[in-house]
């Protein structure tokens, strides 16, 4: 999938897309801290990055994820990125969505228009029923983001995910196909 928005573009993640994969994660390590797994600093070496890329790639090609990059229109630079992983088919027909922006790039809807081509991807392409996302309850931004989406509500774990070191409740939340509901 490729698409073109005002001043962005995205695309599923490429092999060679390392090196600005590298970047995107230096520049932003410390606004991305908070809401992220620990990071030890081997995890923003290049050579790390790529096996990072390869993992990701591997999931794509078996079919249980799929990794979309934010790219500047003029820059080149990467904006953001965002994901839909462990993928099941059958019954379920669901995936896990995750995503971050860059410091540089917030406040500018720019997430929630790449979601929504991204997850009309999910439904429209891939033939999914269910995207579910999950927050921290003090991330406000994704909390309001997912809203405006219209992922619903469905519950809250406690101690769900290890952030930052620590295990952190989250409140869980789907969107399922319109087209199916």
């Amino acid at each position: 999938m490729q698409y073109s928005g005002e001043g962005f573009s995205i695309r599923v993640l490429a092999f060679d897309d390392c090196e600005l994969i590298n970047r995107y994660e230096k520049a932003n390590r410390k606004h991305l801290q908070p809401w992220e797994p620990f990071r030890d600093d081997d995890y923003f070496i290049l050579e790390n990055a790529r096996s990072r890329v390869q993992q990701q790639w591997e999931s794509m090609q078996s079919g249980s994820a799929v990794f979309f990059l934010v790219i500047d229109s003029v820059g080149g630079e990467l904006l953001g990125r965002f994901s839909y992983t462990n993928i099941v088919r059958g019954v379920f027909q669901a995936c896990n969505l995750g995503f971050s922006l860059a410091e540089t790039a917030q406040g500018r809807g720019l997430m929630q228009r790449a979601l929504e081509v991204g997850n009309r991807y999910c439904f429209e392409q891939m033939g999914l029923h269910r995207i579910m996302a999950s927050h921290m309850p003090a991330n406000v931004r994704s909390e309001r983001l997912l809203q405006s989406l219209g992922f619903e509500k469905e519950g809250y774990a406690r101690a769900y995910l290890k952030i930052a070191g620590v295990w952190e409740d989250h409140v869980l939340r789907a969107l399922i196909n319109p087209n199916e509901a």
